[in-house]
């Protein structure tokens, strides 16, 4: 019997053990963290919500009402941010002329606020996005003279590009990060479509890209589940451009798309970061038969996720403001959760900064195929851009597992592995001394 108990002493030691996982968090990125202010993420709210409406179609004369008072107080606000950053960053807007049709009944100037912060690495090409849409609207899109709070759609994804420039700009990295606030997207995703469009004619090297879109409210109404612990991050499967379908199915890539990989690196660096969260991945492009500013940049062949709440409150979005049954509708600033967006901002925060100060990711990532063999080779070339890696990492996974499950690291670029291709997924990702990591790449089959 004594021997028996110390047996048992022993596996549960072995398992606690086993169970251990160590979460090693840089010191500057948990301070930026720590910076950033529900305070003031509550007073740019505040200030959006006070302008009546910022529907697109809405007021560009008043100083303060209308969608134009609104982009040049967003403006302004972003150029008082840049001072911190000693002539690295550039705040501008993005003007163009959108064409009557659709949802325009009249050609109209829109603007997208850009606040450009450049990367101090003059060989690294990498650009990083994060985008919320600051106009606004109720019931009838059409509808430009009601008043259209709109403080959590999508004032709470503003507030977080917003908050995440004032404690970005006097921070240094290697690549470039964007801080977009956009129109038009209640509209047809105008201001993301003309930026993207932009991007891809100036072949900027846009990495990746978060769009933050609903990210304020706690509270699903109709079915009354209250939870602060989650985020969702919505991925496409199959590329929107540039997808080969037939290399996906032959090599069982289905869900290991560029924007799949970013929104596991989202949840794996997000969660390191962040207390109490816990980050769903949607394998879908977006809300179902819906769409968001991501979708922009997918069309260009940018890699780009979507991050919402949990579960939205449909009595408050898309709705004139009234009362009915004695529940009240509209977008209404009281129906915000402040600390929340906090949390999706230090959400975003971690993973832009951990992406900025890594190494880009390998290239020509692949899995050769001369010869059958259970084991699995895999080679890639150094980054083209940026610093060198330290080292890689392979990242492993199970076929069934929608997660990766191990990362062995090498400092060479190619290694076989005792695990089957038949049985496992593979991807690899740089790493530089200090474990800041790229992006994965999923490998092709070469010889």
């Amino acid at each position: 019997m004594k021997s028996l108990q110390t047996l048992l002493f022993a596996l549960l030691l072995s398992a606690t053990a086993f169970s251990q996982t160590i979460i090693k968090q840089d010191a500057g990125i948990k301070q930026m963290l720590d910076e950033v202010s529900v305070q003031n993420i509550e007073a740019i709210v505040k200030k959006l919500v006070g302008f009546k409406t910022r529907h697109t179609l809405s007021d560009t004369t008043s100083a303060t009402e209308g969608i134009g008072a609104a982009r040049n107080w967003i403006k302004a606000e972003m150029e008082k941010y840049a001072k911190a950053a000693n002539g690295r960053m550039k705040v501008e807007f993005d003007t163009f002329t959108q064409p009557v049709g659709g949802r325009f009944n009249k050609p109209t100037v829109l603007k997208n606020i850009v606040a450009t912060l450049k990367g101090t690495d003059p060989t690294d090409t990498r650009v990083y996005v994060i985008s919320g849409h600051y106009d606004s609207r109720v019931t009838d899109v059409m509808n430009i003279k009601d008043a259209a709070p709109g403080a959590v759609d999508d004032a709470s994804g503003t507030a977080v590009s917003m908050e995440l420039c004032r404690v970005m700009a006097s921070r240094s990295f290697p690549a470039t990060i964007i801080f977009l606030a956009v129109a038009g997207e209640e509209q047809g995703l105008n201001g993301s479509a003309n930026f993207a469009k932009l991007a891809k004619e100036k072949n900027l090297n846009i990495d990746a890209m978060l769009n933050n879109d609903i990210v304020g409210n706690t509270h699903g109404q109709d079915n009354d589940l209250k939870d602060n612990i989650h985020v969702r991050v919505f991925s496409e499967g199959i590329p929107t451009i540039n997808a080969n379908v037939n290399s996906l199915i032959n090599n069982g890539g289905e869900n290991d798309s560029p924007s799949r990989q970013l929104a596991r690196y989202v949840k794996e660096v997000a969660e390191r970061y962040v207390d109490q969260l816990d980050v769903k991945l949607i394998y879908r492009r977006d809300r179902f038969l819906r769409g968001g500013d991501q979708t922009s940049f997918q069309q260009q062949g940018f890699t780009a996720v979507r991050l919402t709440e949990m579960n939205e409150d449909f009595t408050h979005q898309h709705q004139d403001l009234r009362t009915e049954k004695g529940m009240q509708y509209g977008d209404l600033i009281q129906f915000a959760d402040f600390e929340y967006m906090q949390k999706v901002a230090r959400m975003n925060l971690s993973v832009l900064a951990n992406l900025a100060t890594a190494p880009a990711a390998p290239v020509n990532v692949g899995v050769t195929t001369s010869g059958l063999t259970n084991k699995t080779t895999l080679k890639w070339e150094a980054p083209n851009t940026g610093k060198a890696p330290a080292g890689y990492y392979i990242l492993m996974r199970e076929t069934i597992s929608p997660y990766w499950e191990k990362k062995l690291y090498v400092t060479g670029t190619t290694a076989t592995l005792n695990y089957s291709k038949d049985n496992y997924f593979f991807a690899v990702q740089s790493v530089d001394a200090e474990g800041h990591e790229s992006l994965t790449v999923f490998p092709k089959p070469v010889r």
